[in-house]
Protein backbone atom coordinates (compact mmCIF):
# COMPACT_ATOMS: atom_id res chain seq x y z
CA UNK A 1 0.00 0.00 0.00
CA UNK A 2 1.11 3.32 -0.95
CA UNK A 3 1.46 5.85 1.92
CA UNK A 4 2.57 9.56 2.07
CA UNK A 5 4.27 8.75 5.13
CA UNK A 6 5.08 6.23 7.61
CA UNK A 7 6.10 7.13 11.42
CA UNK A 8 7.95 4.37 13.37
CA UNK A 9 9.37 4.49 17.11
CA UNK A 10 11.05 2.45 19.43
CA UNK A 11 12.23 -0.43 17.73
CA UNK A 12 15.04 -1.34 20.44
CA UNK A 13 16.85 -3.18 17.91
CA UNK A 14 19.28 -5.48 19.77
CA UNK A 15 17.06 -5.93 22.45
CA UNK A 16 15.90 -9.66 23.08
CA UNK A 17 12.31 -8.48 22.99
CA UNK A 18 12.41 -6.17 20.27
CA UNK A 19 9.82 -7.38 17.67
CA UNK A 20 11.83 -7.31 15.03
CA UNK A 21 10.02 -10.31 12.67
CA UNK A 22 6.42 -8.18 12.72
CA UNK A 23 8.01 -5.34 11.88
CA UNK A 24 9.88 -6.67 9.21
CA UNK A 25 6.40 -8.23 7.61
CA UNK A 26 4.60 -4.91 8.62
CA UNK A 27 7.18 -2.80 6.45
CA UNK A 28 6.50 -5.36 3.60
CA UNK A 29 2.74 -4.06 3.36
CA UNK A 30 3.48 -0.12 2.71
CA UNK A 31 5.26 1.89 0.02
CA UNK A 32 5.97 5.29 1.89
CA UNK A 33 6.64 8.20 -0.10
CA UNK A 34 8.24 9.33 3.42
CA UNK A 35 9.78 6.89 6.26
CA UNK A 36 10.59 8.75 9.88
CA UNK A 37 12.57 6.20 12.57
CA UNK A 38 11.20 8.28 15.57
CA UNK A 39 14.35 7.49 17.54
CA UNK A 40 15.62 3.98 19.96
CA UNK A 41 15.75 2.15 16.45
CA UNK A 42 18.75 0.76 17.81
CA UNK A 43 18.89 -0.11 21.14
CA UNK A 44 22.31 1.24 21.87
CA UNK A 45 22.03 0.48 26.00
CA UNK A 46 22.39 -3.17 25.39
CA UNK A 47 25.43 -2.61 23.58
CA UNK A 48 26.99 -2.55 27.23
CA UNK A 49 25.07 -5.91 28.33
CA UNK A 50 22.97 -8.36 26.79
CA UNK A 51 22.96 -7.33 22.89
CA UNK A 52 21.43 -9.93 21.42
CA UNK A 53 21.29 -8.90 16.93
CA UNK A 54 19.61 -11.63 15.07
CA UNK A 55 19.22 -12.15 11.16
CA UNK A 56 16.34 -10.83 11.58
CA UNK A 57 17.59 -7.26 12.68
CA UNK A 58 19.84 -7.78 9.96
CA UNK A 59 16.75 -8.05 7.50
CA UNK A 60 14.92 -5.30 9.04
CA UNK A 61 17.88 -2.96 8.39
CA UNK A 62 17.79 -4.28 4.86
CA UNK A 63 14.41 -3.66 4.19
CA UNK A 64 14.57 0.18 5.17
CA UNK A 65 17.79 0.03 3.08
CA UNK A 66 15.58 -1.32 0.05
CA UNK A 67 13.29 1.41 0.39
CA UNK A 68 15.64 4.02 0.21
CA UNK A 69 17.21 2.69 -2.52
CA UNK A 70 13.56 2.57 -4.25
CA UNK A 71 12.73 6.23 -3.92
CA UNK A 72 11.30 6.53 -0.20
CA UNK A 73 12.73 9.30 1.65
CA UNK A 74 14.27 8.28 5.11
CA UNK A 75 14.72 10.48 8.03
CA UNK A 76 16.32 9.02 11.41
CA UNK A 77 15.25 11.12 14.29
CA UNK A 78 17.90 10.22 17.45
CA UNK A 79 16.25 9.02 20.65
CA UNK A 80 18.10 8.32 24.60
CA UNK A 81 18.78 4.57 23.65
CA UNK A 82 20.67 5.43 20.22
CA UNK A 83 21.89 8.59 21.44
CA UNK A 84 25.27 8.14 20.62
CA UNK A 85 24.17 8.95 17.18
CA UNK A 86 23.61 12.40 18.58
CA UNK A 87 27.06 13.19 18.17
CA UNK A 88 26.69 12.95 14.44
CA UNK A 89 23.47 15.50 14.02
CA UNK A 90 22.41 16.53 11.66
CA UNK A 91 24.16 14.71 8.85
CA UNK A 92 23.40 12.79 5.75
CA UNK A 93 24.21 9.07 5.63
CA UNK A 94 24.04 7.21 2.16
CA UNK A 95 20.64 9.66 1.72
CA UNK A 96 19.32 9.23 4.97
CA UNK A 97 18.72 11.86 7.04
CA UNK A 98 20.07 12.26 10.87
CA UNK A 99 18.94 15.16 13.37
CA UNK A 100 17.41 15.23 16.21
CA UNK A 101 14.40 16.56 15.06
CA UNK A 102 12.53 17.19 12.10
CA UNK A 103 9.41 19.37 10.99
CA UNK A 104 7.04 17.31 8.98
CA UNK A 105 4.49 19.30 6.19
CA UNK A 106 1.42 17.23 5.84
CA UNK A 107 -0.47 17.20 2.75
CA UNK A 108 -2.76 19.90 3.62
CA UNK A 109 0.20 22.29 4.93
CA UNK A 110 0.16 21.13 8.84
CA UNK A 111 2.93 21.08 10.26
CA UNK A 112 4.15 18.55 12.79
CA UNK A 113 7.20 18.36 14.72
CA UNK A 114 8.73 15.02 14.51
CA UNK A 115 10.62 14.48 17.81
CA UNK A 116 11.74 11.34 19.99
CA UNK A 117 10.17 13.25 23.26
CA UNK A 118 13.22 11.98 25.65
CA UNK A 119 13.99 15.57 26.38
CA UNK A 120 10.31 16.28 28.39
CA UNK A 121 11.18 13.68 30.60
CA UNK A 122 12.87 15.05 33.85
CA UNK A 123 14.11 11.52 35.37
CA UNK A 124 16.42 11.02 31.96
CA UNK A 125 17.69 14.24 32.15
CA UNK A 126 17.95 14.80 35.94
CA UNK A 127 18.18 11.55 37.41
CA UNK A 128 20.01 8.82 34.73
CA UNK A 129 20.94 6.31 37.39
CA UNK A 130 17.19 6.09 38.18
CA UNK A 131 15.92 5.67 34.59
CA UNK A 132 18.35 2.70 34.11
CA UNK A 133 17.03 1.10 37.36
CA UNK A 134 13.78 1.61 35.77
CA UNK A 135 14.68 0.25 32.68
CA UNK A 136 16.11 -2.90 34.23
CA UNK A 137 12.78 -3.45 35.89
CA UNK A 138 10.92 -2.46 32.37
CA UNK A 139 13.41 -5.90 31.20
CA UNK A 140 12.06 -8.24 34.21
CA UNK A 141 8.51 -6.83 33.55
CA UNK A 142 9.06 -7.94 29.47
CA UNK A 143 10.77 -11.19 30.77
CA UNK A 144 7.50 -11.86 32.43
CA UNK A 145 5.40 -10.89 29.70
CA UNK A 146 7.00 -13.94 27.42
CA UNK A 147 6.40 -16.62 30.12
CA UNK A 148 2.88 -15.35 30.60
CA UNK A 149 1.98 -15.43 26.87
CA UNK A 150 3.61 -18.48 26.09
CA UNK A 151 1.20 -19.95 29.07
CA UNK A 152 -1.72 -18.12 27.10
CA UNK A 153 -0.63 -19.40 23.57
CA UNK A 154 -0.76 -23.04 24.74
CA UNK A 155 -4.38 -22.00 26.35
CA UNK A 156 -5.04 -20.57 22.94
CA UNK A 157 -5.85 -17.24 24.42
CA UNK A 158 -4.56 -14.17 22.79
CA UNK A 159 -1.38 -12.02 23.71
CA UNK A 160 -1.82 -9.79 26.96
CA UNK A 161 0.76 -7.50 27.96
CA UNK A 162 1.39 -7.42 32.03
CA UNK A 163 4.09 -4.38 31.54
CA UNK A 164 1.33 -2.18 29.40
CA UNK A 165 -1.27 -3.25 32.16
CA UNK A 166 0.86 -1.77 35.03
CA UNK A 167 1.42 1.62 33.21
CA UNK A 168 -2.13 1.89 32.91
CA UNK A 169 -3.30 1.27 36.21
CA UNK A 170 -0.39 2.64 38.22
CA UNK A 171 -1.42 6.50 39.40
CA UNK A 172 2.47 7.39 39.10
CA UNK A 173 2.81 6.03 35.50
CA UNK A 174 -0.29 7.39 34.50
CA UNK A 175 0.43 11.27 36.28
CA UNK A 176 4.07 10.74 33.88
CA UNK A 177 2.26 10.35 31.04
CA UNK A 178 -0.21 12.84 31.30
CA UNK A 179 2.59 14.97 31.99
CA UNK A 180 4.70 13.84 29.30
CA UNK A 181 1.91 14.81 27.13
CA UNK A 182 0.99 18.18 28.13
CA UNK A 183 4.92 19.19 28.31
CA UNK A 184 5.26 18.21 24.11
CA UNK A 185 2.05 19.75 23.31
CA UNK A 186 3.48 23.01 24.87
CA UNK A 187 6.43 23.22 23.35
CA UNK A 188 4.90 22.33 19.92
CA UNK A 189 3.20 25.39 20.27
CA UNK A 190 6.12 27.28 21.53
CA UNK A 191 7.88 26.26 17.65
CA UNK A 192 4.52 27.22 15.99
CA UNK A 193 3.82 24.00 14.58
CA UNK A 194 -0.08 22.55 14.56
CA UNK A 195 1.14 18.82 16.29
CA UNK A 196 3.72 16.75 17.13
CA UNK A 197 4.80 12.99 16.15
CA UNK A 198 6.58 11.23 19.30
CA UNK A 199 7.77 8.02 21.01
CA UNK A 200 9.65 7.35 24.29
CA UNK A 201 6.91 6.46 26.64
CA UNK A 202 5.53 3.26 24.17
CA UNK A 203 2.21 4.46 24.71
CA UNK A 204 0.38 4.48 20.95
CA UNK A 205 -2.18 7.80 21.20
CA UNK A 206 -3.75 10.04 18.81
CA UNK A 207 -5.47 12.89 20.14
CA UNK A 208 -5.84 16.41 20.62
CA UNK A 209 -4.24 18.62 23.69
CA UNK A 210 -4.99 21.89 24.12
CA UNK A 211 -5.33 22.72 20.43
CA UNK A 212 -2.60 20.52 19.61
CA UNK A 213 -2.76 17.41 17.11
CA UNK A 214 -0.77 15.04 19.69
CA UNK A 215 0.56 11.80 17.95
CA UNK A 216 2.67 8.82 19.67
CA UNK A 217 3.65 6.03 17.45
CA UNK A 218 3.82 3.55 20.06
CA UNK A 219 6.83 1.05 20.21
CA UNK A 220 8.03 -2.48 18.59
CA UNK A 221 8.06 -4.00 22.06
CA UNK A 222 4.68 -4.58 23.35
CA UNK A 223 2.45 -2.42 21.06
CA UNK A 224 3.42 -3.04 17.59
CA UNK A 225 2.14 0.65 16.45
CA UNK A 226 2.83 3.39 13.93
CA UNK A 227 1.29 6.42 12.47
CA UNK A 228 0.32 6.85 8.99
CA UNK A 229 -0.20 9.36 6.32
CA UNK A 230 -2.30 8.48 4.01
CA UNK A 231 -2.47 10.30 0.30
CA UNK A 232 -5.41 12.30 1.31
CA UNK A 233 -3.98 13.79 4.22
CA UNK A 234 -5.72 11.42 6.89
CA UNK A 235 -3.77 10.13 10.15
CA UNK A 236 -3.93 6.41 11.26
CA UNK A 237 -2.62 5.02 14.11
CA UNK A 238 -2.69 1.44 12.81
CA UNK A 239 -1.49 -2.08 15.13
CA UNK A 240 -0.10 -5.20 13.15
CA UNK A 241 -1.77 -8.29 13.57
CA UNK A 242 1.28 -11.09 13.74
CA UNK A 243 -1.56 -13.76 13.80
CA UNK A 244 -3.68 -12.03 10.51
CA UNK A 245 -0.32 -10.63 9.22
CA UNK A 246 -1.53 -7.13 8.55
CA UNK A 247 -2.34 -3.87 9.73
CA UNK A 248 -5.76 -3.12 11.84
CA UNK A 249 -6.22 0.69 12.18
CA UNK A 250 -7.09 1.88 15.69
CA UNK A 251 -8.91 4.90 14.51
CA UNK A 252 -8.32 8.50 12.06
CA UNK A 253 -7.92 12.40 13.26
CA UNK A 254 -10.83 14.22 12.50
CA UNK A 255 -9.07 16.17 9.49
CA UNK A 256 -9.65 14.81 6.22
CA UNK A 257 -7.11 16.55 3.49
CA UNK A 258 -8.87 15.24 0.47
CA UNK A 259 -8.85 17.38 -2.31
CA UNK A 260 -7.18 20.19 -0.59
CA UNK A 261 -4.55 22.37 -2.03
CA UNK A 262 -1.02 21.01 -2.40
CA UNK A 263 2.06 22.54 0.86
CA UNK A 264 3.25 25.68 0.09
CA UNK A 265 6.82 26.52 1.74
CA UNK A 266 6.47 27.01 5.68
CA UNK A 267 7.68 30.67 6.43
CA UNK A 268 10.30 31.67 8.59
CA UNK A 269 8.75 32.91 11.02
CA UNK A 270 6.84 29.83 14.01
CA UNK A 271 9.52 27.51 12.73
CA UNK A 272 11.25 25.79 15.10
CA UNK A 273 15.06 27.29 16.43
CA UNK A 274 17.69 27.09 13.73
CA UNK A 275 20.31 24.52 14.63
CA UNK A 276 22.94 25.32 17.36
CA UNK A 277 26.58 26.18 16.41
CA UNK A 278 28.39 23.19 15.57
CA UNK A 279 32.03 22.62 15.74
CA UNK A 280 34.01 19.15 14.19
CA UNK A 281 34.07 17.78 17.47
CA UNK A 282 30.35 17.58 17.05
CA UNK A 283 29.47 20.06 19.70
CA UNK A 284 25.97 21.50 19.95
CA UNK A 285 23.17 19.36 20.75
CA UNK A 286 24.28 16.97 24.19
CA UNK A 287 21.63 14.09 25.38
CA UNK A 288 20.51 16.01 28.44
CA UNK A 289 20.17 19.46 26.74
CA UNK A 290 16.74 21.52 27.15
CA UNK A 291 14.23 21.22 24.43
CA UNK A 292 14.79 24.49 22.74
CA UNK A 293 18.33 23.54 21.43
CA UNK A 294 16.79 21.18 19.13
CA UNK A 295 18.18 21.33 15.34
CA UNK A 296 14.64 20.44 13.66
CA UNK A 297 14.58 20.42 10.01
CA UNK A 298 11.65 21.21 7.67
CA UNK A 299 10.62 18.27 5.59
CA UNK A 300 8.14 18.81 2.49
Amino acid sequence: MRVRALFISDVHLGCRFSRAQELFEFLGQYEPDRLYLVGDIIDGWKLKRNFVWNDTASFVVRRVLGMLKRGTEVYYVTGNHDEFLREFSPHTFGGMELADAFVHVTVDGRRLLVIHGDCFDHVTKHAAWVYHLGDRAYTAALYLNTWMNQLRRWLGKPSWSFSAMLKSRVKQAVNFINDFERFVARYTRQQGCAGVVCGHIHVPAMREIDGIAYYNCGDWVEHCTALVEHLDGTMELVTHDPLAGRAAGHGQADTDAGGRPPPQPATESGSPPPPPARSRSGSGFRPRSEPDRFAARSCR
